[in-house]
């Protein structure tokens, strides 16, 4: 009797755990996630792909659902993108580059005001980047945005405008990519 409770909660917990996470092509993310003591949920995700090959899956974490980018960039609350890797074509010269060309997408070119933040978050990819690293990148309202790759802080970088235009990277008018926009706000 008590190996048939076992095998049932052992089960259940199988099921519970399996369910509590989405495939994104070849990556896995969560449907939640804490960041700063504040509970997030998975808003939606997509996969950034050039020329039909998987990049890095992209999932948006929001502490409310919302399909509107502009309410969710103007928000001054915790949220959270995180990119699950899944390309060796990713490396630390291209992301680097992606990120440059991102905030000046982001900004039409005006980064001055950015420029001493962007340097610091690009150092965050002073390491080698490989098929599998986990990025989050977290705002944490009234501190700034953290940056994490597989679970490790790589530090802080201060500033509603930073956090702005960074997150416009991906979910502007112009985004790295269509596709991880659509599916960041649950449009796919």
């Amino acid at each position: 009797m008590i190996k048939k409770i076992t095998l049932v909660l052992v089960a259940l917990i199988s099921i519970s755990a399996a369910t509590a996470q989405i495939r994104v092509g070849k990556a896995i993310l969560p449907y939640e996630e804490n960041f700063a003591d504040t509970d997030l949920k998975l808003n939606g995700a997509g996969m950034r792909e050039m020329l039909w090959i998987d990049l890095y899956a992209g999932g948006l974490y929001l502490q409310n659902k919302s399909k509107d980018p502009k309410a969710i960039l103007d928000a001054d609350e915790t949220m959270a993108i995180k990119l699950n890797i899944v390309s060796g074509f990713v490396t630390q010269k291209k992301m680097i580059k992606a990120v440059r060309d991102g905030f000046n997408k982001a900004t039409f070119g005006n980064t001055k005001a950015l420029d001493e933040r962007i340097n610091k978050f690009i150092r965050f990819f002073s390491e080698p980047i490989v098929k599998n690293d986990i990025f989050d990148i977290v705002y944490v309202k009234d501190k700034g945005v953290k940056a994490f790759k597989n679970g490790k802080e790589l530090g802080v970088i201060e500033g509603r405008d930073f956090k702005y235009a960074l997150f416009k990277i991906w979910l502007g008018d112009e985004p790295a990519s269509e596709g991880i926009k659509k599916g960041m706000l649950g449009l796919q």
